[in-house]
């Protein structure tokens, strides 16, 4: 299929077999499977999955390439034109657990990685592919640059793990970056007491929204009391001149269950 690539969908599709088959591999499927794919593109991943699997969700934005996919006559494809971002997935993945593998495009990845995290009861294990710089971000322990929201907030979650490093060359159009496949299996637990989830995740995203200052001086900034802030830090054993890339989970599971009972 002749397609000329769309810069605003964020488009390069993958061509190299040895990534194909080693994000089938991590993937690890078997023919009881149920897969979400985002983005198929060309099909280079659709093509393969389908054979494997008892039922594939495609969810392709562009619609000549999903016309392409719904002329298709595979008993076990479901295509689902539209945004993944706008998409109702409680709508349509009704039999979990499901497996998510996506090509994710590199300008919404880490918005659909929150959503992913809003729907991580559909899913088993993901197979997802980023830029390098941010798939180092899923991954990386606490006191390093690369520690930030999104490590703290899939690792309660998730074990994450990188499987392949992919070089621009495996796409078309080559991207100017290059990229890494991760593997996130579902834990049965999240590895800390999450009472209130989105409260966690205000506490999180405000301890970084200005990791060059302090964590008392970044939590008041983002609309944090100062008593009860202070008295929450203090009470979780958290020096609040710490800077929030050297809190570990616990310390974050602590810090936001003592604020939760002060600042909410």
């Amino acid at each position: 299929m002749k397609h000329r690539p769309k810069k605003r969908f964020g488009q390069n599709f993958l061509q190299d077999r040895h990534v194909v088959e080693g994000i089938l591999t991590a993937a690890d499927l078997d023919s009881r499977d149920r897969v979400l794919e985002i983005g198929p593109g060309l099909g280079a991943l659709t093509e393969r999955l389908l054979p494997q699997v008892s039922q594939l969700h495609v969810i392709e934005i562009d619609r000549d390439l999903a016309a392409g996919l719904q002329a298709r006559t595979d008993q076990n494809l479901v295509v689902h034109p539209g945004d993944a971002l706008a998409l109702d997935w409680n709508h349509f993945l009704t039999e979990p657990p499901y497996k998510l593998i996506a090509n994710l495009p590199y300008n919404i990845s880490s918005q659909i990685v929150f959503k992913i995290l809003d729907h991580r009861h559909l899913f088993s294990r993901l197979v997802l592919m980023f830029q390098k710089e941010v798939g180092e971000r899923l991954c990386a322990s606490p006191g390093g640059r690369d520690y930030g929201i999104l490590s703290v907030l899939c690792q309660v979650w998730f074990d994450v793990r990188r499987v392949l490093r992919v070089p621009p060359g495996a796409f078309y159009p080559p991207p100017k970056v290059h990229s890494a496949v991760l593997c996130f299996d579902a834990l049965e637990h999240p590895r800390i007491d999450v009472a209130d989830e989105a409260f966690f995740r205000r506490v999180v995203k405000a301890a970084f929204a200005q990791r060059r200052k302090t964590l008392r001086n970044s939590l008041i900034g983002s609309g944090f009391g100062f008593e009860g802030l202070e008295e929450s830090m203090l009470a979780a054993g958290i020096d609040p001149r710490r800077r929030a890339e050297t809190l570990d989970l616990e310390e974050f599971g602590r810090l936001a269950l003592l604020l939760s009972r002060h600042c909410s």
